[in-house]
């Protein structure tokens, strides 16, 4: 099915639903004045007062908008397109018309607005056509995030990107580098982050650090030594006294070690990730993963292990968090039941289960002919299974994004026991406070305050970005830093 309309600023919502419609095809997107239908064609032209839908050149729809009012505009737009696809295909979408990655703003929002539960429900369903199940799990994390996260005034995030792994998986669209291929580029790959974690520590010293998240990437791909001089420069250049939460991603197995977790407690972390993705070594093979299941049950073995012996000598510990990927080639139901079984014996202290996103910059995307039969459409069934288990093992939903292209219109869900949440899961889902982002690849947000410092949910969010490219974030660092003192010049 190809798309045609009239109206790029539309274009990126459009396509998101009516591929959520056609699961597992690549709509051709086409920016055509006259917006005009031939066969296997969705046509979109849009007027100054009216939409107008003809599919296949045949089947024409309409609806009167106002041009004043682009929101409302986008809304019946989609909606349109919706109720159209709907009665061609016989389907319905549990996300209803929503193609954005934060569905549980709405609600969020809402409550802040003071509106009730039930205004909250019928908002969602009238305006954007979702299921009751998928409002009541919206609702449901909002409110949750809105009691967890609390007062935001004066704080910020830190986030702190390490883009190297020991391979890059299949599915990978981050900005990822071999730590093999890369070791020599380490050592000056740190000095550049470490003059940004400088810069953080002198331009916001007025305002409270409240959660510090090292990703990637995989942080641990770095060697003892090298996880000690980034820690130890987080320590001597920041005001930590105030954080209230510590998390490095030690995803891969193959890259834990004792050594390296014995430095992450020293430095105070206390929130780790060990990413399965899956307990098949059938389907760890076919991503690109040179690790065993066993390595995984080894790996946070020893992490639990050492985590117990620091809470024993009055430590914090460690929280460990394990990701999972649902729709990753090769697996079937009985494969995701039993990856789960896996997981639950091991009792982590969170669970991230992702449905597999095909992005554009992964290789799972260039080999997408050879893979395709191959992949597990994500479903309500699956999800269901997905949320039993979470329960047996006294978890609830915490946090929940979405992405273009999700295996079966689904979502991405973060489950965690109560006073577990990962808070910088939150902030950054529902862009609460500024996330001050270093490293090569990573992304700024300076969201915008009332007069008295509270987040003010219905402004603008602005950005800045590094450069991807370790070579040139190294070279270009003084340019990296300016970009933030620009974006966040009325901090200072």
């Amino acid at each position: 099915m190809n798309i045609k309309i009239n109206d790029e600023s539309f274009a990126y919502d459009v396509f998101g639903l009516v591929q959520a419609f056609y699961p597992g095809t690549k709509p051709k997107m086409f920016i055509d004045k006259e917006a005009d239908a031939s066969e296997e064609t969705v046509a979109i032209f849009i007027s100054e007062d009216r939409i107008t839908l003809t599919i296949d050149g045949g089947s024409f729809h309409s609806v009167s908008i106002d041009p004043k009012d682009r929101a409302d505009t986008k809304n019946r737009l989609k909606r349109l397109i919706y109720e159209t696809l709907s009665d061609r295909t016989k389907k319905t979408l549990p996300w209803g018309t929503l193609t954005g990655i934060r569905p549980t703003k709405i609600p969020y929002k809402k409550l802040y607005e003071n509106k009730t539960k039930e205004e909250i429900f019928s908002f969602m369903e009238d305006t954007y056509l979702c299921t009751p199940e998928k409002i009541r799990l919206a609702y449901a994390i909002a409110r949750r995030e809105k009691e967890a996260v609390g007062d935001t005034k004066d704080r910020y995030a830190l986030y702190i990107g390490i883009p190297f792994c020991p391979s890059i998986c299949l599915y990978c669209s981050f900005s990822s580098y071999p730590y093999g291929v890369y070791k020599d580029r380490v050592e000056a790959y740190l000095d550049a982050l470490i003059k940004e974690i400088r810069f953080v520590g002198d331009h916001f010293h007025d305002r409270i650090l409240d959660t510090v998240y090292i990703g990637g990437g995989t942080p641990t791909s770095l060697s003892a030594e090298e996880l000690e001089r980034l820690l130890g420069a987080v320590d001597a250049h920041l005001d930590l006294s105030r954080l209230r939460e510590y998390t490095v991603e030690a995803g891969r197995p193959d890259s834990v070690t004792e050594e390296k977790l014995k430095v992450l407690l020293k430095h105070g972390v206390n929130r780790i990730s060990i990413n399965p993705q899956t307990m098949q070594d059938k389907t760890l093979k076919k991503i690109g993963r040179f690790h065993s299941t066993e390595d995984i049950r080894k790996a946070y073995g020893v992490a639990r292990a050492l985590s117990d012996a620091d809470i024993k000598k009055g430590g914090r510990g460690f929280l460990i968090n394990m990701d999972l990927i649902v729709g990753l080639p090769g697996e079937n139901k009985e494969d995701i039941r039993d990856t789960l079984e896996q997981v639950k014996a091991m009792e982590p202290d969170n669970l991230t289960v992702h449905s597999l996103a095909i992005k554009r910059s992964s290789r799972l995307h260039e080999m997408l002919t050879e893979y395709e039969d191959e992949l597990f459409l994500n479903s309500n069934e699956i999800m269901d299974m997905v949320y039993g288990y979470a329960d047996s093992m006294g978890m609830q939903p915490y946090y929940l994004y979405r992405q273009k292209q999700i295996s079966g219109n689904m979502e991405n869900v973060g489950f965690a026991p109560d006073k577990k949440e990962c808070l910088y899961n939150m902030e950054i889902m529902e862009e609460l406070l500024d996330i001050v982002a270093i490293g090569a690849g990573s992304d700024c947000k300076k969201v915008e305050k009332y007069a008295d410092g509270q987040t003010d949910l219905r402004r603008k969010v602005e950005r800045c970005e590094n450069v991807k490219d370790v070579d040139a974030y190294i070279e270009r660092i003084d340019e990296m830093i300016e970009r933030k003192k620009t974006l966040f010049k009325t901090e200072t």
